[in-house]
């Protein structure tokens, strides 16, 4: 049974009041590598049937979620029993309304495919498969030669999933969305294992990986790395290049949800209750944005929640989604609402969307950025990003795989790791310049979330909390 037939039949068994399933058909690919030579490669599928039944009466409705993976056939009707049960057996749920019809759906554009080329309800599920890395293998043996020449030694993976996902309702909805996500990550040390470089790169399917391109640049930082010195905590103006922005971003899109900071939970909070919606958060007009047709971004045009929570409504799967801004010109734009605390807010339904954009007034490279660097510190990437504050969105983490010494427009060499404490809001206001958008993996939540794009910014007083002995 197909996952389309699977929809089909639970909704046909469904004898609850409405009724959502969710098919997802996923298949990854991946190869990995360590000291330039290909080590493992494999593929595998998987299947998860969702059914969300929903029961009406005087006192409310209830919602019963059930989620099962590698459904057989002659499994559905008990899944969707399951559902129904745990429905009858829930408390009234106060996200609760009618579930979108076709109206709502096409409310943010075209839903059946989500971008252009895209599958219909009908057709055949793809997939992916280890040809997907075709090319890439071919350039990666390149790179492993290039890098075994010159004494570095390289380490690291790629993998590639699509995931074709049916959301099927009992108001006539019948949405289909094909993701494919994909991204490498290459890790270059020294021969004595003394010196580390990384990068990273998300992709939908491999024809625009360089890794060549990738290699060349771990192999100029391994060399600015040769010379060490060692600073003391503090304040330094810092140049993030897009991975550390968008590990730093994604974290403040995660936590804008409007019900947290209704209920005063959060940094964007009014004092003496509401949201900050309308404040100027950014000194430059930074825009941070998502739209389900970013190209090369491309994303589900239409919610799918498997489950609710504060920031998702499992009635409100099906609801088709639009280009939205977070903060427009440096100031709040939105926050992540479903249609229930959109009524409670009083703004406008912005549900979460799986990408994310920042657009600001520059248009060079983090190179460029350096060149007009007095003194102050280039960064690689941040990991281990952990919440201090909700109130402030403080953040505490670390440096990772290089950190470099900017002197009068050059690198002059490498430095010591640092823990940093920052808040990625009230860092905005101390953007002093943005290079031009590109797209960026964050590195430390790139195993949940790779459609970003950033600029390298320069930030005025990052704050270097303490020396990290971390390598």
């Amino acid at each position: 049974m197909n996952p389309q037939e699977m929809v089909e039949r639970a909704l046909a068994a469904a004898r609850c009041d409405d009724c959502v399933v969710i098919a997802d058909e996923s298949s990854s690919a991946n190869l990995r590598w360590a000291g330039n030579t290909l080590t493992t490669n494999g593929v595998s599928r998987s299947r998860q049937l969702t059914v969300i039944a929903v029961t009406r009466g005087a006192d409310g409705s209830r919602a019963g979620v059930v989620s099962r993976a590698g459904v057989r056939d002659d499994q559905v009707e008990d899944v969707v029993q399951a559902a129904e049960k745990a429905a009858s057996e829930s408390s009234p749920a106060e996200d609760a309304g009618p579930l979108p019809g076709p109206a709502e759906a096409d409310a943010g554009g075209p839903s059946s495919a989500g971008a252009p080329g895209g599958h219909g309800w009908d057709d055949p599920v793809t997939g992916t498969e280890i040809s997907v890395f075709r090319a890439f293998a071919g350039d990666l043996g390149g790179a492993f030669d290039a890098a075994a020449g010159a004494g570095r030694r390289l380490y690291g993976f790629a993998e590639h999933e699509v995931t074709s996902t049916f959301l099927g309702t009992s108001t006539g909805l019948r949405l289909r969305h094909d993701q494919p996500a994909g991204k490498v990550e290459l890790n270059a040390k020294s021969g004595d294992l003394a010196r580390s470089a990384w990068a990273g790169q998300a992709t939908r399917d491999f024809t625009d990986v360089d890794a060549g391109a990738l290699d060349a640049g771990l192999a100029q930082r391994l060399a600015w790395a040769e010379r060490r010195v060692e600073l003391p905590a503090g304040r330094y103006e810092t140049l993030l290049p897009p991975t550390a922005v968008a590990d730093l971003l994604v974290y403040l899109y995660w936590s804008a949800g409007a019900k947290d900071a209704l209920d005063g939970r959060t940094v964007f909070s009014k004092a003496g209750g509401g949201t900050r919606v309308g404040e100027q958060l950014a000194s430059l007009p930074l825009t941070l944005r998502s739209d389900p047709a970013e190209p090369g971004l491309e994303c589900a045009p239409f919610v799918v929640a498997h489950a609710s929570s504060r920031d998702s409504s499992v009635f409100d799967n099906g609801l088709g989604l639009a280009a939205t801004d977070w903060i427009r010109g440096g100031e709040l734009a939105s926050l992540i609402q479903t249609r229930y605390s959109a009524e409670k807010s009083g703004l406008s339904v912005t549900p979460a969307i799986g990408n994310l954009v920042l657009d600001g007034p520059g248009t060079g490279s983090a190179d460029d950025l350096v060149a007009r660097t007095g003194r102050g510190l280039l960064l690689t990437c941040l990991w281990y990003i952990r919440e201090v504050d909700p109130q402030t969105l403080l953040l505490t983490g670390l440096t990772r795989d290089g950190v470099y010494l900017v002197e009068n427009g050059e690198v002059t060499g490498a430095v010591n790791n640092f823990r940093f404490n920052e808040s990625p809001v009230g860092m905005l206001n101390r953007v002093t310049e943005t290079g031009g958008r590109v797209p960026a993996l964050p590195r430390e939540w790139g195993d949940y979330f790779t459609r970003a794009a950033m600029p390298p910014l320069r930030v005025e007083g990052f704050n270097m909390s303490s020396v990290s002995q971390a390598s």
